[in-house]
């Protein structure tokens, strides 16, 4: 089993890119504070690197 990862948006996507922008809301996240639980696989950690300036990750 992978475990889960708590990720927290913590800037805002005004001035990213469209497929950053994308890749915020496709992992659940709205506005600044936002914060979701996901299990963490590679798929999710490809989009969080994506998006790294971002967010914040913890390891739950």
């Amino acid at each position: 089993m992978a475990g889960k990862i708590r990720i927290t948006q913590v800037r805002s996507v005004i001035s990213c890119p469209k497929d950053q922008k994308a890749t915020v809301r496709a992992l659940g996240l709205k506005r600044i504070n936002d914060t979701i639980d996901q299990e963490d696989n590679a798929v999710i950690r490809g989009m969080v690197f994506k998006v790294k300036h971002l967010v914040k990750v913890e390891q739950l």
